[in-house]
């Protein structure tokens, strides 16, 4: 019973519709606008992209948090590879995670940021489709 309990909770969860959002990530050379929903509590932060199956272009989950410290991310119950991008309280970003591939298994990889107060999450093959680097900056409306 407790387990389909959660299983209900979890997709109700997934269903939810987060708030919405463009940021955009200026480079040397473009401006590249994103469709995020904002994580911006820790359920939805927990949750973050687990279970989903696809990810339209150009969109993304921005990750919110309270204060600027390392993050940690993992792939656990994520189903489509993603690149992270890591930004600091100025808006400037200052790590990058690409390819971070889904994880099946109980003990998944976990990627430990350079101080962070916003992490983006993108399709696989963003960063290096839009020449994305470290000192590139997030706008964040």
């Amino acid at each position: 019973m407790k387990k389909i309990f959660l299983l209900l909770a979890l997709l109700f969860l997934a269903s939810c519709t987060l708030q919405q959002d463009i940021v955009t990530i200026k480079t040397a050379t473009n401006d590249i606008e994103v469709i995020v929903e904002i994580a911006d509590d820790i359920d939805e932060q927990a949750l973050g992209l687990m279970y989903r199956t696809a990810m339209e272009e150009n969109h993304g989950m921005l990750f919110v948090f309270s204060d600027e410290k390392q993050r940690v991310f993992w792939m656990k119950n994520t189903k489509i590879p993603l690149d992270i991008i890591f930004v600091d309280t100025n808006g400037i970003i200052v790590d990058i995670k690409e390819n971070f591939e889904p994880c099946i298994v109980s003990d998944c990889e976990k990627y430990y940021s350079k101080p962070a107060l916003y992490a983006l999450e993108v399709n696989a093959g963003f960063v290096a489709e839009y020449e994305i680097t470290v000192g590139d900056i997030l706008v964040v409306r």
